[in-house]
């Protein structure tokens, strides 16, 4: 007997578990399972059941006695291809992470937790007779594949391959899925005239509806856009059904995530000659399938999503996919509109905004061949695209592509390993990339292109530094210079609109007692908590904790308990004071967590129905509105004063692209930057948006303090609810790096993070500065492992931080 058998990766994220297990493929189950399937195995000792995933089938030679088998199979095809397995043990070195960690990034949260099956009929005519009996005449159904036989799975894969059924996943968590009420002719051509005829002549609708059925015998039509198309009442249908012309019946409305009616179509712009030189060089390489990375540093209101679009209009044209990454969901909704208006319902989404079902449904859009462009966030770089033609990274620099949690990866890092596999070039835009890819291009790693000329050929905006050490005595206003409000003023006598950035959400940053210097902190973390006060509480923005606003002070009884700070309620309530008339939108985390927030605080201010846009970082980048002549920045040292050798860079990158807001159109634009510290070269190059300079200026200072690019850094980091066993952890850690690491590697640490607490572990943490290390990964993974028996401890190992506190 020809035995099979699988190895399988288990959902038991431990690094004595992190590797396949072999389970023998009963005869029941031969040709059901495939690598990239979900199965349920028994593990351990007890048999317990859990998910696991095929990484192989094979044909073992021989079979132990008590080789285990797989128990039922999950899927009735693969959820992870080919590509996928190879990246995920790429990943899992790479990051210092597990595969099945690895795994699960790249699914839909819906596909890691529990889902149901449905199975849909969309051509009922030819089922296979087992298939017609199952599904006892209803159109679609709930399955279960454990329940399933063999034989039957079998059935189900062959008919879906032909077209004639289709697998829905609905998420378990939601109580019913959409269903939308269908219309099936129940007459045949000759029928459907024949009545057609015997109607009165006043009769419209219903001879309107009779031609129709005459063309459409047997054929599943929405019954709301049949009542738009051919103008019809519901009581002209239901009379209809009634006489037994068609039949009602529902089925699953299959989510979107976006509405193709609200989207205007757009024609490609001609490009000037700057963007048609760029878009030439990546182009022969899309057409030569060639895996070129290229850095294209184009100054803000360049031009580059055109020539974005131009490129994917390319890969498309040689039958291949394209997938364009923006950083956050802020940015969605306008790169969406500009998309999903030239390449239509080819387009499909993927990031943190939509819902459990519409991620799911985009995700088998995109699996299925149906979506050739796909839009998305970080995570989006994981779409199961089958030939890929070109990969866009909008915004390179930005941080949030670097992942915060297990697989640590860095987006850049996967497309770069996606390009290789698919032979495919790589674009990374940005008019400040990160010093890394910049001197990555200086060494021709990565081919630099470079638009220097706004498209519309205006100036970039003026740029004035105003000193809040002398304004603020003027003014007796921290927030707000008598500059900045008279720029404000003027610009809404003016009709036209008002950027302003503030790098804090909350209303202050903490409460703090008069008479005894008593700070409320958070019990978990080591940190003070922000005043919230439309929510009325006191917030941890690490941990979640909340608790009432306190009126008296715990520590001395004292009354005198006061705000300090400035968060974005605040600022909002002076806004309002300054200029009651003005119509004022807030725009960070607590105003947006609602689903569809984002698109419609932006749609909202695009349309003109607010004049001040206020908001923390999201709205910094990628905003395009021709009315915007003015952006505001009230505390530009945010970020500048943080203990980070990329504090300097973070700032110059936030002011360059949040000044780039202004002026995008026939308007010019001013931008006002309050600062504490004016001199600063990161803010005086910013001012002047000269990105080469503070580039050179930079890289100087990184040699001197030998920093990224010119050395890698690994971070190791230990948290644990008893100090001294995060502490010991670490110092053990350095002890034996210095035997194996080579003299010209440095050890920086341990010392404790910038929040020595958060969630009740304290956390501690050394960094490792080298250029060629052969001992280092091996020493790093079986620290790993070892750090998996000491319960007390985590341990966690990130390649090139972005976070150094």
């Amino acid at each position: 007997m020809h035995l099979q058998a699988a190895a399988v990766i288990v959902d038991v994220p431990a690094r004595q578990t992190d590797r396949p297990f072999t389970y023998l493929i009963n005869e029941n189950l031969k040709d059901s399972v495939l690598p990239g399937m979900r199965v349920v195995v028994p593990f351990g000792r007890a048999d317990r059941l859990i998910q696991g995933f095929v990484v192989q089938v094979f044909s073992p030679k021989t079979v132990p006695a008590k080789l285990k088998a797989i128990y039922a199979v999950q899927d009735i095809e693969p959820v992870l291809n080919n590509e996928m397995l190879e990246l995920a043990q790429w990943l899992a070195t790479r990051t210092f992470s597990f595969q099945i960690a690895c795994f699960q990034a790249m699914l839909p949260n819906a596909l890691r937790g529990k889902t149901k099956k449905q199975l849909v009929v969309t051509i009922p005519d030819q089922l296979a007779p087992e298939i017609v009996e199952f599904m006892a005449g209803k159109p679609a159904k709930i399955i279960d594949t454990k329940q399933l036989s063999p034989e039957l799975l079998k059935k189900i894969h062959q008919e879906k391959s032909a077209g004639k059924i289709e697998i829905r996943y609905l998420v378990q968590a939601t109580a019913k899925p959409r269903q939308e009420k269908i219309i099936i002719g129940q007459l045949t051509r000759t029928q459907a005239l024949t009545k057609k005829q015997q109607q009165r002549s006043n009769a419209v609708q219903r001879q309107r509806l009779l031609a129709f059925l005459a063309e459409h015998y047997h054929q599943a039509i929405s019954k709301s856009s049949l009542e738009k198309k051919l103008n019809l009442s519901a009581a002209t249908l239901n009379r209809a059904a009634d006489q037994g012309w068609l039949r009602m019946q529902e089925r699953p409305l299959q989510r979107r995530a976006y509405d193709l009616d609200q989207i205007t179509s757009t024609q490609p712009k001609k490009l000037s000659v700057q963007q048609a030189t760029v878009y030439k060089q990546v182009a022969m390489a899309v057409e030569s399938q060639a895996a070129t990375t290229f850095l294209l540093e184009g100054v803000t209101g360049s031009g580059k999503t055109e020539v974005y679009l131009q490129l994917i209009a390319a890969a498309l044209r040689q039958q291949r996919s394209a997938l364009l990454l923006v950083p956050e969901i802020s940015l969605t909704p306008q790169m969406v509109a500009q998309v999903v208006g030239r390449f239509g319902k080819q387009v499909a989404l993927l990031h943190s905004g939509l819902s459990a079902g519409e991620r799911l449904d985009e995700w088998r859009r995109i699996e299925n061949d149906q979506a050739k462009v796909v839009v998305g966030a970080r995570s989006a770089i994981f779409a199961p695209i089958k030939n890929l033609g070109i990969i866009i990274i909008d915004e390179e620099h930005e941080s949030s592509y670097q992942q915060d949690n297990m697989p640590r990866y860095h987006a850049r890092d996967v497309a770069l390993w996606r390009s290789k596999f698919h032979h495919c070039p790589v674009v990374l835009g940005s008019a400040t990339p990160a010093l890394e890819s910049r001197a990555r291009a200086q060494k021709k790693v990565y081919h630099w292109l470079r638009l220097t000329q706004r498209i519309n050929t205006k100036p970039l905006p003026e740029v004035s530094l105003i000193d809040m050490r002398h304004a603020a005595k003027v003014s007796r206003d921290s927030d707000f210079s008598p500059q900045l409000i008279a720029a404000i003023k003027q610009k809404l006598q003016q009709k036209e609109q008002i950027i302003l950035l503030l790098n804090r959400r909350g209303y202050a940053s903490f409460v703090m007692c008069r008479d005894c210097g008593f700070v409320l902190k958070c019990p978990n973390c080591d940190i003070t908590l922000t005043l919230h006060k439309d929510q009325q509480v006191m917030k941890c923005h690490y941990c979640g904790h909340e608790e009432a606003i306190p009126h008296i002070c715990p520590e001395c009884g004292g009354q005198k308990i006061r705000y300090y700070g400035t968060g974005t309620q605040k600022v909002q309530e002076k806004l309002t004071k300054y200029f009651p008339t003005s119509r004022i939108l807030r725009m960070d985390v607590d105003t947006t967590r609602k689903k569809g927030a984002h698109e419609k605080i932006l749609a909202a201010f695009g349309a003109h129905q607010a004049d001040i846009l206020l908001g923390t970082q999201m709205i910094a980048k990628g905003l395009d509105y021709p009315d915007v002549t003015l952006v505001g920045v009230l505390n530009a040292d945010t970020s500048l004063s943080l203990p980070d050798f990329r504090a300097s860079e973070q700032t110059f990158q936030l002011l360059t692209q949040v000044s780039g807001r202004a002026g995008r159109a026939q308007k010019e634009g001013k931008v006002i930057i309050q600062t504490f510290n004016p001199q600063h070269y990161a803010l005086q190059l910013a001012k002047k948006q000269d990105y080469e300079r503070f580039y050179a200026f930079e890289m100087q200072l990184r040699h001197q303090g030998g920093y990224p690019p010119y050395y890698f850094t690994i971070q190791v980091a230990a948290s644990a609810v008893v100090e001294k066993v995060a502490l010991k952890a670490l110092l053990q850690v350095a002890a034996e790096l210095k035997t194996v690491l080579s003299p010209g590697a440095k050890i920086l640490g341990p010392v404790p993070q910038m929040i020595l607490k958060i969630k009740k572990r304290y956390r501690y943490q050394l960094i490792i500065k080298y250029k060629h290390e052969e001992q280092l990964n091996r020493y790093l993974q079986t620290l790993l492992e070892r750090s998996q028996r000491q319960t007390d401890l985590q341990l966690d190992i990130v390649r090139e931080p972005h976070n150094f506190i």
